[in-house]
């Protein structure tokens, strides 16, 4: 059975800093997971004392706190600039722009509709921004009942498929006399996107791997399953079975943008070993 990896997979250029700056950062604290995938959490703990605090209530006798690559809430980081702590920030720029564009364009009295999931610690982030009206939805249905204003901005979750992004951009273009689009999705999302579609039309099995807690690696697998039914998410190698490459020729590989080589390198050597005598 031949492996073939896609063309754009794992780290991206956020979460690369954001790793170079926790390991730098010598004994510190990250509000919130530093990035989603527990595996890498787990090295930086044990190898760089890099600890994990659910959130700004768990702040105790800490000095120096790294911001996760999501972000945090405007009014969390305020209270934190007006304690006498060290604050480091690893917040990805990509992340950082739909918070600046949030907060000018609800200053200037535009809605704010977000395209993403008002669960994820990224969105709350950039809602926080908000000065105005703002409606975080997933889907055009949301939007329905709601009566918007005249002048609208939209964003989106940095790790959201275009697709459904230019879906809302339509709906509120027949809604809106003037409606503000800002594409936040970061290009790395988009390539790795476009990169597990193509690998995943001619895989007979495909393989994600990555958080499960991880956004943009759910969308990844989501474009994988479209167009190959044997797709799998895991988080490491121990989560494969030798039956899903039984009767395959081809299995693809993809990985979630906040998914280190270390975890996929064993993930490769664990299916050549599962599969040698296939």
């Amino acid at each position: 059975m031949k492996i073939e990896m896609a063309k754009s997979y794992g780290f991206c250029f956020g979460v690369k800093r954001a790793i170079k700056i926790a390991e730098s950062a010598g004994e510190a604290a990250t509000i919130g997971e530093l990035i989603h995938n527990s595996e890498e959490i787990n090295r930086l703990r044990q190898n760089f004392g890099v600890k994990t605090l659910e959130g700004v209530s768990e702040i105790k006798d800490e000095q120096k706190l790294i911001i996760r690559t999501h972000g945090i809430q405007k009014d969390d980081l305020q209270r934190l600039k007006a304690q006498n702590k060290e604050l480091i920030d690893a917040t990805c720029p990509f992340v950082t722009k739909p918070q600046q564009i949030v907060e000018k364009m609800s200053a200037e009295g535009y809605d704010i509709v977000i395209f993403g999931d008002k669960n994820h610690p990224e969105v709350k982030g950039v809602k926080s921004y908000a000065k105005s009206r703002v409606f975080v939805i997933m889907d055009t249905k949301e939007l329905q009942d709601v009566k918007l204003g005249p002048r609208v901005a939209l964003v989106s979750q940095t790790t959201k498929k275009i697709e459904s992004f230019t879906k809302i951009a339509d709906f509120l273009m027949q809604r809106a006399r003037e409606l503000r689009i800002f594409n936040t999705i970061c290009n790395a999302t988009l390539e790795n996107q476009e990169a597990v579609k193509s690998l995943s039309q001619k895989a007979d099995v495909m393989i994600i791997v990555g958080g499960k807690n991880s956004s943009n690696t759910k969308q990844l697998f989501l474009i994988s399953q479209n167009f190959c039914k044997d797709s799998y998410l895991i988080e490491n190698e121990s989560e494969l079975e030798r039956s899903w490459f039984e009767n395959k020729s081809l299995c693809g590989i993809s990985a979630g943008a906040s998914t280190p080589d270390w975890i996929i390198k064993k993930v490769v050597a664990r299916i050549e070993n599962l599969t040698q005598n296939l």
